[in-house]
This record gives C-alpha cells, structure tokens and sequence, in this order.
C-alpha cells in the first residue's frame, strides 16, 4: 500500500466531533496525528507569539503548513493506517475561509503530500458545539470552516465523504466501512 493511501485524514469545522472521533480511533489502535492548530495555538500562547488565528493570521497559516508537512513525514514511522487531525489541504481551506488567494507554494504542498483519496468530513453539527479555551470561533464561522474545507479537498482532487451525526463509535464504524 502506498503511504498517501494509508494517511486518512479527518476534517471538518470546529465543534464537529473530529477530536472525540479521533480519541476513539486512537483507543482502537490506529495512530494518529494531532491538528496543527491546536498546537500552535499553544505554543504561540506559551511564548507570547504572534502566529495566531486572532493575532497575524497569515504568519499562524504558514505555521500551520510548516507543521502538516513535517507531520506527514512523520506518519511514515507508523506500519499500517495513519488518521490525521486536518491535513495539508486544510490550510488551503484557511486561505479560502479568509477570502486569500492560495499562494502557490500551499497549493503545491497540498499537491505534493497526498492522503487517502477520501477524507472523512465531520459536518456541523450545533447540538455538540461548543467554545473552549483555543476555540473562539462561532457556529456561523464554523460552518463557513466546513465549507471551506470541503472546497479545498475538492480542489486538490480528494472526495469528501460526509461523517454521520452519530457517537464516535458509530463514526469509527463508518470510517471502517468506506475504507475497505
């Protein structure tokens, strides 16, 4: 099996359940590769950086970029099925949510490092969305997320295959049955 065909990725709008969908993958045995986000997020924070979604947006998605590419090399040290937290294609997402052209090298990086041809999208989904300390974002803009999420996988050539609004076992089952 080629390496982009066993990198799955999970994607979607904040609030959507990725993460709980992910812990349960994790529990079953499959690695697993944390979003970038989340992380620089942090560390931006810790360090008093300015690379954030609500500081120099621009400078947090070549952070981003920066991250998914080295994460994607990682994954190689894993034997079998890689699920990732986002992908590459992502941060083309996050061009297109800010209204950006995609600079070039995203796109080519998004190109370049593949995944499996379908990627597992978590719709939004209000009854389980909540804000938290890195999520400030609202339901209104994380629907707009998903969109462009689905946009930027679609425009790099992957098939976006719609999660069911079911418990993380029931995900984990259907994740399972459209990778066979």
């Amino acid at each position: 099996m080629r390496s982009a065909d066993r990198y799955v990725v999970i994607t979607g709008g904040p609030g959507s359940g990725k993460s709980s969908l992910l812990d349960t993958l994790r529990r079953a045995g499959f690695p697993c590769v944390e979003e970038a986000g989340r992380q620089i997020i942090r560390d931006q924070t810790a360090i008093g950086g300015r690379g954030l979604h609500t500081g120099d947006a621009r400078l947090f998605a070549e952070l981003m970029l920066a991250w998914e590419i080295r994460s994607h090399r990682q994954a190689g040290a894993y034997d079998g099925t890689v699920f990732f937290d986002r992908g590459i294609p992502d941060v083309v997402g996050y061009h297109l949510l800010h209204g950006w052209d995609v600079p070039p090298h995203v796109s080519a990086a998004a190109d370049l490092f593949r995944y499996h041809p379908r990627v597992f999208v978590a719709p939004p989904w209000p009854e389980i969305y909540v804000n938290d300390g890195e999520r400030g974002q609202d339901f209104a803009e994380a629907v707009r997320t998903h969109d462009a999420m689905v946009a930027a996988y679609t425009r790099h050539g992957y098939r976006p295959i719609t999660l069911p609004k079911a418990d993380p076992a029931g995900r984990l089952e259907f994740v399972r049955r459209h990778l066979v």
